[in-house]
């Protein structure tokens, strides 16, 4: 008797649960067998253009040969060891090539496996770096509309929402702030100033504040925070976990900025999206902090697959690729692409602060209720731009591109004519 093939989404129904998913109400879980470039291809052949690069993390496109044959030759050379009192190769060139092209005050890597425990490393070297010099200083800045994970620590410097109420009476004190502007920026410095000595550390999204909704500001009003910050000698972490890797049209948003913060954060696209990997770079006065014959100064903080060879193979292999003449040229057409569609964007009757960094582009579709994460339309457009084959997944009723860097220049205006054209169907 001829078994019934039960359908990889079935089969997935039964058994998982989806991050910011309510499984009751999610009728659309696609099952996806293979991915190629843009494009990913679901259990029917059926291909979709992955435009916002699988959560932001896909640099050169899915399945790319070099990353994975890179991959391959290292784990069946070493595929795991504890960093604890070992070390390997991958590891230490990983970090002595990043480290070259970070800020020059940058000089020590902390391995750990995703973006929000980078920032958890984070946080814990400012406050412990604080406790290690026999000082108390506990308050955190971070900026209204932020987010930085969700894991505690992350929580606790993210904004509160829906996502954060069901343990806000568990996360830690930190005082928000607005983004800065020339207005606000007088008024902030002195909302700073008055706290100064009680501060472990401001931490930030340089730039563009992504989950927010792609909230975006002006460099020089953040270099003029930062050389404040660093007047009242407040550490400053900067979270590169979106922005790093060529998303700004620039290596890294550091690179927009003349002010350097004492610690960053990576993930996403440190690995090209291949594999997952965190890290915490920071000054060697922050490192010098932990640097004692006292054990009790260690910075106590691990992960079974700290610096794993095979993730730090693929963050060598994906930055090579990244800093290819050819992927640089293409960062910056994609750049000049997004900049001409966005004059024909912004007159269109239906979108409103249609704004652009580098490759990241996002505009607002009206609603008449402002912004919101649970606008219904969300779900409308992107269900709507699915059966165009095109995967878009909108911040409620914020649109946005943030397309893998191997995009050709007639795939993105397809994806350009697509989005008019939704916007026309949907117009009031």
């Amino acid at each position: 008797m001829n078994k019934v093939k039960t359908s990889l989404q079935k089969r997935d129904k039964d058994v998982n649960w989806h991050p910011y998913t309510q499984m009751k109400t999610a009728d659309n879980i696609i099952p996806i067998t293979k991915g190629k470039g843009i494009y990913l291809y679901d259990e029917e052949g059926k291909k979709y253009m992955d435009v916002v690069s699988s959560w932001w993390v896909t640099l050169h496109g899915h399945s790319h040969p070099y990353i994975a044959q890179r991959i391959f030759e290292q784990l069946n050379t070493l595929e795991q060891v504890i960093f604890a009192g070992f070390t390997h190769e991958p590891a230490v060139q990983l970090s002595e090539n990043l480290l070259k092209l970070l800020p020059s005050n940058q000089k020590k890597v902390f391995y750990s496996d995703n973006g929000s425990t980078a920032v958890e490393v984070a946080l814990k070297m400012c406050i412990q770096f604080a406790h290690n010099k026999e000082k108390k200083k506990t308050k955190i800045f971070a900026f209204r509309n932020a987010y930085h994970g969700d894991t505690f620590g992350a929580m606790s410097v993210s904004e509160k929402s829906f996502w954060t109420k069901p343990f806000e009476s568990m996360l830690f004190e930190v005082v928000f702030i607005d983004t800065p502007n020339s207005e606000n920026i007088e008024d902030l410095k002195i909302q700073i100033k008055d706290l100064a000595d009680e501060v472990a550390c401001f931490i930030y999204e340089p730039l563009v504040q992504g989950a927010a909704g792609m909230l975006m500001y002006d460099a020089e009003d953040l270099n003029s925070l930062m050389k404040f910050c660093r007047e009242q000698k407040i550490l400053m972490i900067q979270d590169e976990v979106f922005t790093g890797f060529g998303r700004t049209g620039k290596l890294f948003a550091a690179n927009h900025l003349s002010e350097h913060p004492d610690i960053m954060c990576f993930s996403k696209g440190l690995t090209g999206g291949t594999m997952p990997m965190g890290i915490t770079t920071c000054s060697k006065e922050i490192f010098d902090a932990f640097w004692s014959d006292d054990q009790h100064k260690t910075l106590f903080h691990g992960h079974s697959f700290t610096a794993n060879p095979l993730a730090c193979t693929a963050g060598l292999a994906s930055m090579e690729l990244l800093l290819k003449e050819e992927t640089q040229m293409n960062i910056q057409r994609i750049t000049q692409q997004h900049s001409d569609f966005i004059k024909t964007l912004s007159l269109h009757p239906q979108i409103e602060n249609a704004r652009q960094i580098g490759t990241i582009l996002a505009f607002d579709f009206k609603t008449g209720h402002g912004t919101s994460y649970f606008n219904e339309i969300g779900k409308k457009l992107y269900n709507e731009f699915l059966q165009r084959g095109i995967i878009m997944r909108p911040l409620g009723n914020v649109l946005y591109l943030v397309p893998p860097y191997c995009i050709s220049p007639e795939e993105l205006k397809f994806v350009y004519q697509n989005i008019l054209e939704v916007l026309d169907q949907f117009n009031d």
